[in-house]
């Protein structure tokens, strides 16, 4: 990685990966911590990242160039492994967590996200589930990310609407771990507080008893006169 420009306090951090192993490659470019585009190997096309909002941004032929990169990854690969005698990989287990991109509403369209970070190395394998279903349409893992300390980050989405008992789970798969990692989310239904309605229904009553005793001690205080 490298820094772009750091003008006026601002500070931008370009990102370019290329990695490979025996099965599998990765070629991806990022911009402060984001993923803008990456090689899909398995579909044969590049694959821009930025979300909706962002300006149009184009990669000509950057997969081209993507798969070129993959056969001198491996042919470096292959004499790395050699002159360095096959040395033992470090593994690093991930952790995770499970949250919605928007407040939770039920009946409205929202977003499920799992982070898994902090594993080396890269990637892991993500499942999502509903009410201990599989899941598949719609889920995006994202380009592995790598963080300060070497490890590795990344998102998986899963588009879904929210209902009352519902129960999602994303199960993350990892060389580093004994058995795979399980988050569960399920969305929280609020009560209406009955507070505010006994506090306002007994100082009704309160009230009227008020103006009853009142009434009772006006008309009293008349027949005495």
């Amino acid at each position: 990685c490298w820094q772009v420009y750091a003008e006026h306090k601002v500070l931008h951090i370009d990102l370019a990966i290329t990695g490979c192993s025996d099965s599998d490659g990765v070629d991806m470019y990022g911009l402060d911590g984001e993923e803008m585009w990456y090689a899909d190997f398995n579909k044969g096309e590049g694959v821009v990242a930025l979300p909706p909002f962002a300006d149009p941004f184009t990669f000509p032929g950057h997969y081209e160039g993507a798969v070129g990169n993959q056969g001198v990854c491996k042919a470096n690969l292959a004499t790395s492994i050699k002159a360095y005698k096959n040395p033992e990989e470090k593994i690093a287990p991930p952790h995770s967590s499970i949250y919605p991109r928007d407040d939770v509403d039920l009946g409205v369209e929202n977003t499920l996200i799992c982070h898994v970070s902090g594993f080396y190395p890269a990637p892991v394998r993500v499942r999502w589930t509903r009410n201990n279903q599989n899941l598949t349409e719609g889920v995006r893992l994202s380009t592995p990310y790598p963080n300060a300390d070497v490890t590795f980050n990344q998102f998986s989405s899963l588009p879904f609407t929210p209902e009352e008992g519902d129960i999602y789970g994303c199960t993350v798969e990892h060389k580093g771990l004994a058995e795979p990692l399980t988050r569960i989310w399920e969305p929280e239904v609020i009560q209406p507080s009955v507070g505010p309605a006994v506090f306002c229904g007994v100082g009704l009553t309160v009230g009227l008893l008020g103006v009853a005793a009142g009434t009772f001690f006006l008309i009293k205080g008349n027949q005495c006169n």
